[in-house]
């Protein structure tokens, strides 16, 4: 049995409708609508307004982290040197969370811990990058260190978990959440 091959031609190929200067006015052009300074939030409950699951959600509290992390990077004042570390704050402090997701999708035990890793590293960058804010702009220290506390607390959870060899999902680190912050709040054993 022979198959046939279609022949490779230069010729290029058309669209079947004709460009015109009418199609590309109709196109509309999407505006974004201002932001008021309210946090938006985004709840996935059936009427939006349900709680988390469980009080100790580190998916929403990563999610909050980011938001307040792009919250603040709008109140510092824009310059040569801040305009490199607002960017490296935003990237690396948004996606702590971004990573937590891909995380809780991983296919395997080795993609979960790898995914994992990258939130500790990710959450130990954001510190090092507030703290670098905080020394450009004296004015904004308070909030920094505010923003540097949840991020090491961050820090440890992730840390914890990929500390755990058998921990495979995110139920495993609920546990290790509840303990370390019971530590933070209380001081050790």
């Amino acid at each position: 049995m022979s198959t046939k091959h279609q022949v490779p031609t230069s010729k290029r190929q058309r669209s079947a409708k004709p460009k015109t200067a009418e199609r590309a006015k109709d196109r509309r052009v999407f505006k974004y609508r201002v932001v008021t300074d309210e946090p938006l939030v985004l709840n996935e409950g059936p009427n939006g307004k349900e709680a988390s699951k469980h009080p100790f959600d580190l998916e929403e509290r990563t999610a909050r982290f980011g938001e307040a992390i792009v919250r603040f990077s709008k109140k510092i004042p824009r310059d040569p040197t801040n305009n490199r570390l607002i960017d490296q704050v935003v990237g690396c402090g948004t996606s702590i969370g971004g990573n937590h997701c891909e995380a809780n999708e991983g296919v395997s035990k080795r993609d979960f811990r790898n995914m994992i890793s990258r939130c500790v590293k990710e959450s130990k960058e954001t510190k090092f990058f507030l703290r670098m804010l905080a020394a450009s702009e004296p004015q904004l220290a308070d909030e920094a260190r505010e923003h540097y506390r949840e991020a090491k607390e961050l820090h440890l959870i992730f840390a914890s978990i990929f500390g755990r060899p058998e921990a495979n999902h995110y139920e495993t680190g609920i546990d290790i959440n509840l303990k370390i912050l019971w530590m933070l709040e209380l001081g050790p054993w």
